[in-house]
């Protein structure tokens, strides 16, 4: 299986913009929904080939760990399962009419090849064949076999970082609070490419499963409403911040947005985003005034709407963070609260601590912003406060940051 693996990871991954899953989601038909299938029935694979091999090559000897062959172990069993799921038996007045050759950049058999791209990928004009019920049963089936890689790769985040053999261990081994530059960056591929491929899983289970919404294609919606979002957001961190420190009242957030701006984005990932960014400035209010004052300094959520991104600043008056600091902060396992514990079993579907602790909350929410083109920015003055800057492309237009 291994010689396999080695093979798929040599060729190419290919990339989608938000724009082309939005164009080729639209109405889907048994007939898109097989081309869908087919292009993650190929590009999967690769995907997950590519994670392997590098999961293979860490250095340090955190390829032996016992945590990081767990996730290896995972996505062999995932990558086994694809290239060894059947394809569709068609009748031949249909095989007829799509093209007999694979793909020429993929090393999988396909069922056809095709002329239209979808990103870098391949598609064919093939909406007005009537699909026999195989091509349903396909589509099904498959829908369950990547819903069901899916859960199994929930707890991934966690185990590399959090169990007792993963990364902490490793920190601790090495007697430093941060780590080397070139684990940092394997996580920053590993995470993105984690949050690329839990998209297109995502995004084809909802066009199979979901009941059609309004202004929703998949999981994106055409008009994300900003306000509302951030108002979500706040709302949920305020939450969290009384429950935490057991305030009878967080500190306020002051919103500056027009009521309609909206684009087209994934809600659930500007939720995320905001989510962190927002319990960052209320724990340092909180811990810098501590739980017993009437009232906090207001933090302020600024949106700006440009003609290339849309930019949200967040500022507080939590003291800032001192300037030699700044670069830790985009580090994993860097935070300057008291160290959280995770039990090993943990397995949460996205890292999502209760307050702060885990130092996962910005290099990820910086890892979401730039999956679909945009950005995380951070300028902190110490001894007052800090502003951080989201910058969400507007265009839709960026293909995935592949590695």
């Amino acid at each position: 299986m291994y010689e396999k693996i080695k093979h798929f990871a040599r060729f190419p991954q290919t990339g989608v913009s938000l724009r082309q899953m939005v164009m080729f989601g639209q109405n889907p038909s048994q007939g898109t929904l097989l081309k869908a299938t087919q292009f993650l029935a190929d590009e999967l694979p690769i995907r997950i080939a590519h994670r392997v091999k590098e999961l293979d090559n860490l250095p340090h000897n955190l390829s032996e760990m016992p945590s990081i062959v767990r996730v290896k172990n995972w996505y062999a069993q995932s990558f086994e399962e694809l290239i060894n799921f059947p394809k569709p038996e068609l009748p031949q007045s249909i095989r007829e009419r799509l093209f007999a050759t694979s793909n020429p950049s993929n090393p999988s058999t396909t069922i056809m090849s095709t002329a239209t791209k979808l990103g870098h990928g391949y598609y064919s004009h093939v909406d007005d064949i009537d699909w026999p019920p195989e091509v349903r049963y396909y589509n099904e089936k498959f829908t369950k076999l990547i819903e069901a890689i899916k859960r199994r790769h929930d707890p991934v985040v966690t185990t590399v970082g959090k169990t007792p053999q993963g990364i902490l261990e490793y920190k601790q081994h090495k007697k430093s609070t941060i780590i080397d530059t070139d684990i940092q960056s394997f996580l920053d591929r590993f995470y993105m490419s984690r949050i690329g491929i839990r998209i297109l899983i995502g995004q084809h289970v909802a066009l199979n499963r979901l009941p059609s919404r309004p202004d929703y294609v998949g999981i994106i919606c055409t008009k994300t409403n900003i306000a509302k979002t951030v108002q979500e957001a706040v709302d949920n961190a305020r939450f969290i911040c009384e429950e935490y420190y057991g305030l009878f009242r967080a500190p306020e957030i002051q919103l500056y947005c027009p009521e309609e701006l909206s684009f087209t984005y994934v809600p659930t990932h500007l939720n995320h985003m905001l989510f962190e960014l927002l319990k960052n400035s209320l724990r340092a209010l909180v811990e810098l005034f501590g739980d017993d004052v009437d009232e906090y300094p207001t933090i302020k959520v600024i949106v700006a709407e440009g003609k290339e991104d849309i930019t949200i600043k967040i500022l507080d008056e939590g003291g800032g963070i001192p300037r030699s600091n700044i670069p830790l902060v985009w580090t994993y396992m860097y935070t300057t609260a008291e160290a959280q514990t995770l039990d090993p079993n943990f397995s949460q579907s996205d890292f999502k601590a209760p307050m702060a602790g885990f130092g996962y909350g910005l290099p990820l929410s910086r890892l979401y912003a730039r999956y679909f083109g945009g950005d995380l920015k951070l300028i902190s003055m110490e001894g007052f406060g800090t502003d951080v800057y989201l910058h969400l492309n507007r265009i839709s237009n960026s293909d995935e940051p592949l590695h």
